[in-house]
């Protein structure tokens, strides 16, 4: 099994919304040229993960997308079924069955196998649903409190640089 670029770009769609400033829509354009896609790729994209409720969309002026639930109620499950579709890592084409057909053991080992690869997508399915957005990032960030920004105005490089600029001054002192 192996994830398209879609379930990257949706998990750092999420990372931008999760850290943005609460009640400030983020626009499309700004995550689209961060992205570096076209922003019909990226409607694309947030059509899904609207339509799995896992963000909003505002249309307008001050429109955007924003988060439609707590970073603690979006897991890595939620995210890899709005792009990928559900887990199933066995496309069961029946070849067995053409190959082998009439052979004596040919449908029992047919659902043995089916069902090898049902027992793998309930272990998958098992850990992704444990792990939260939240989660990720409290780890990534080392701290219980993610921090926000408004990425409508600002870049990362320049979060960073203020902060760290911030910190070094209260160390001073």
């Amino acid at each position: 099994m192996k994830l398209t670029k879609s379930v990257e770009q949706a998990i750092c769609i999420l990372i931008f919304l999760v850290t943005q400033e609460k009640n400030e829509p983020l626009a499309t354009d700004e995550i689209s040229k961060k992205l570096n896609v076209s922003p019909s790729y990226l409607k694309k994209i947030t059509r899904k993960l609207v339509k799995k409720k896992i963000i909003t969309s505002v249309s307008g002026n001050r429109g955007g997308i924003s988060l439609a639930k707590s970073p603690e109620e979006i897991n890595m499950l939620d995210i890899i079924e709005a792009m990928e579709g559900p887990i199933s890592i066995y496309s069961d084409t029946g070849l067995i069955e053409t190959v082998f057909k009439g052979g004596k053991h040919t449908d029992k080992g047919s659902d043995i196998l089916r069902n090898v690869f049902k027992q793998a997508d309930l272990l998958l399915i098992e850990y992704f649903s444990k792990i939260t957005a939240a989660d990720l990032l409290k780890e990534s960030f080392g701290t219980e409190n993610i921090p926000t920004l408004n990425w409508n105005k600002m870049s990362l490089t320049e979060y960073v640089e203020a902060n760290c600029q911030n910190l070094s001054e209260n160390e001073e002192k």
